[in-house]
């Protein structure tokens, strides 16, 4: 694959860099603080006598997979097609990393090896609800790939839709790095017409503004595609802020959002498209048009890139789309209640003032209890001063209402819901995929300076622990 990449320089990323440095400092020290083996931040350290270890969750372990990936890990230099060049971490060769494309109810295995990553590294499969053995969490599902280790993952994917691969292993520090890389998973037929992955992706540089680049799958060549073309475009927010994107010269439709398709999508003109870190937003409109990132990098689909438009309303999904059923009612009753009040806090740490983020005001607060089966309905609120992409692992969850209006379009189903300051969210999922399960930040420097809970099903415990004596250290 030779991804596309374009350079633009955004002054207010220098803050995220400069942040993301002091988070994993900060981090760094958490975990100096903590002896191994130690009760977990998770509140799992050790395998519960007769509970069901995380370990046994796997996918299938007998059968012929159907499609079959080999990624290896290691240090190396990446050049964007700008010319920008930096001491990167690459899987097989490249960042992002090879496009993996496969079908629905095929079976899936990757051969994950590390060449020399220093750090280990895992993979995290951000969206799909994989069996918890495969989710790729260092200390929670699994160790830690070491150098010249390696690392077996089955499953079998039933969800159709825009996802990404990354480490889940020091992944504030080496995600940003190059450690990533999308995953489509296709109707069992196939994808129809022009269908491409683009990756919104920020190069940090010391002391200068990142370079902001689109890195694309192996779809077909955007320039080729003929007028009068139906063309979809996955943007995939692989960044740790919230991305703002847009399609000039076309009128749009917002296909799917999380890699759950959109109910009776409308025609869209102009509005601009706020994917939150880890999110993903599927557009489908008919070439010519043009897809930009944040007003700087840009792909053209049948046409050469057009500049970004002026301000345009933003798109909420809240009201977008037509309603369809769902499998449970947005009043329950629920069978558990859980509240999550994000915050922000600034303290001072041997000495040194520093910020941190909070969730309930604690740093890795206690993991919140579910059985297998309840209904479960979760209020976040955010009282800090900075927006934050709360991801689930193992589960979509479905808005209820934002800020106390009610959802009244398409069923939005998510993954990664973004909370701006001073919003507040209701949403509900089913408890149906057992294990532990990461309940994060996605802006990762907010997750490595603690912003971290866990789901944890009841009768299920882990054999792994984090901290530096057990080499795992997932955010």
């Amino acid at each position: 694959m030779d991804p596309a990449r374009l350079r633009r320089s955004i002054p207010s990323a220098l803050a995220t860099a400069a942040v993301t440095a002091l988070a994993i400092a900060i981090a760094a020290v958490a975990f100096e603080d903590r002896a191994a083996p130690h009760p977990s931040p998770h509140g799992h350290a050790h395998a519960t006598p007769g509970a069901q270890s995380v370990a046994d969750l796997t996918g299938p372990r007998d059968g012929v997979p159907d499609v079959r990936f080999e990624l290896t890990a290691r240090q190396s230099q990446v050049v964007l097609d700008s010319g920008f060049s930096t001491d990167g971490l690459t899987f097989n060769g490249t960042a992002p990393g090879p496009e993996l494309r496969v079908r629905a109810g095929q079976l899936v295995e990757v051969v994950l090896r590390n060449a020399d990553v220093a750090e280990g590294v895992t993979l995290h499969w951000h969206g799909l609800d994989v069996p918890n053995a495969e989710d790729g969490v260092a200390g929670v599902t699994q160790d830690a790939v070491p150098p010249g280790g390696e690392h077996l993952y089955r499953f079998r994917p039933e969800q159709i839709g825009s996802f990404w691969y990354h480490t889940h292993q020091d992944s504030a520090g080496t995600v940003h790095r190059g450690l990533y890389g999308a995953l489509v998973v296709e109707p069992p037929g196939g994808a129809a017409g022009p269908d491409v992955v683009l990756l919104g992706h920020s190069w940090l540089r010391p002391g200068a503004d990142p370079v902001v680049a689109i890195g694309t799958g192996d779809g077909p060549s955007r320039r080729d595609v003929a007028p009068g073309t139906r063309v979809r475009a996955r943007l995939v927010n692989t960044d740790s802020r919230t991305q703002t994107w847009a399609v000039v010269g076309a009128p749009f439709t917002v296909a799917a959002i999380d890699g759950t398709d959109v109910n009776g999508p409308t025609p869209l003109h102009g509005e601009q498209l706020r994917v939150p870190a880890g999110g993903r937003i599927d557009v489908e409109f008919t070439a010519p048009g043009t897809v930009v990132l944040d007003r700087g990098p840009a792909v053209g689909f049948g046409q050469d890139p057009l500049p970004a438009p002026a301000d345009g309303p933003v798109f909420d999904p809240l009201g977008y789309g037509a309603p369809a059923p769902v499998p449970f009612h947005a009043a329950g009753p629920f069978d558990r209640e859980l509240t999550q009040v994000l915050d922000t806090v600034r303290t001072i740490r041997r000495g040194v003032p520093n910020v941190t983020w909070t969730i309930n005001g604690e740093l890795h607060p206690p993991a919140a209890p579910v059985a297998e089966g309840e209904l479960v309905r979760v209020r976040i609120r955010n009282d800090g001063d900075d927006a934050h992409p709360m991801h689930l692992h193992g589960h979509h969850v479905l808005v209820l209402s934002r800020n106390g209006v009610p959802a009244s379009g398409s069923p939005w189903w998510a993954d990664t819901v973004g909370v701006e300051p001073g919003e507040e969210f209701e949403v509900a999922f089913r408890a149906d995929n057992p294990g532990i399960w990461m309940d994060h930040c996605h802006n990762l420097a907010h997750a490595a300076a603690g912003m971290v809970m866990h789901l944890s099903y009841e009768g299920v415990s882990t054999p792994f622990t984090v901290g530096t004596g057990a080499g795992n250290t997932p955010e």
